[in-house]
C-alpha cells in the first residue's frame, strides 16, 4: 500500500528525550499515519538554529543518507565540516569513514530527509565520547570498559558444581 506524506500535514515535535544542544524536532504525521518499515526507515527532522543533530557517530550495519529540504547546515564528517544546502544530498556509508552530524548555523530552521537501512540490528560508535550504543534495545556503554572474551568465566567448574548441587537439592 503507497502511504503519502503532504508538505502541509507537517507535526514536527521535539523528541521528549534530548538534552540542551540536541533538540531535533521529527515529524510525527509519519508516525500517526502508522507506517512501520522493516529495512528502510526514514524520519522528516528539524534543526533550529544553533542545534545539533545528534552526538557525532558512526553506524557498524546501516547506511545513512540525508537530503536538506530546506535551509542549511554544516555536517562535520571524517573529511572535516563543510556547509550543505536545500537540494544537497549525503550518503554515509557503514563503518568509521561514515562519520557524521549536522549543525545549524544559520538563524533559519533547516529540514532534511533522514533515510537509513535498518536490518534489525546496528552498533551506533560515539568517538567523541568513547561510547558505543547497541540498537534495537539502546543499551550503551563505555568502550573503555571493554572486556576479554572469557572475562568471569575462568571458573566454570564451580559454576557446575553449584547446578548440580541445586538439581539435587531439589530432586529431593
Amino acid at each position: 500500500m503507497a502511504t503519502l506524506f503532504k508538505s502541509d500535514q507537517r507535526d514536527f515535535q521535539p523528541h521528549p528525550r534530548r538534552i540542551d544542544n540536541y533538540r531535533l524536532f521529527t515529524d510525527m504525521s509519519i508516525a500517526k499515519k502508522g507506517v512501520n518499515p522493516e529495512n528502510l526507515n526514514f524520519d522528516l527532522r528539524q534543526l533550529n538554529p544553533g542545534e545539533y543533530s545528534a552526538p557525532y557517530h558512526s553506524h557498524r550495519y546501516a547506511e545513512e543518507l540525508f537530503m536538506i529540504v530546506s535551509g542549511s547546515a554544516t555536517l562535520r564528517t571524517t573529511e572535516g565540516l563543510e556547509i550543505v544546502n536545500s537540494g544537497d544530498l549525503m550518503f554515509f556509508e557503514k563503518g568509521d569513514t561514515g562519520a557524521h552530524q549536522l549543525f545549524n548555523h544559520t538563524t533559519e530552521p533547516c529540514v532534511y530527509l533522514d533515510i537509513r537501512t535498518f536490518l534489525g540490528h546496528d552498533v551506533v560508535d560515539y568517538p567523541d565520547s568513547n561510547k558505543i550504543l547497541l540498537a534495537p534495545s539502546f543499551e550503551i556503554f563505555h568502550k573503555d570498559s571493554q572486556a576479554k572474551y572469557f572475562d568471569g568465566e575462568e571458573d566454570i567448574r564451580i559454576k557446575w558444581k553449584e547446578l548440580e548441587l541445586n538439581r539435587r537439592n531439589t530432586d529431593k
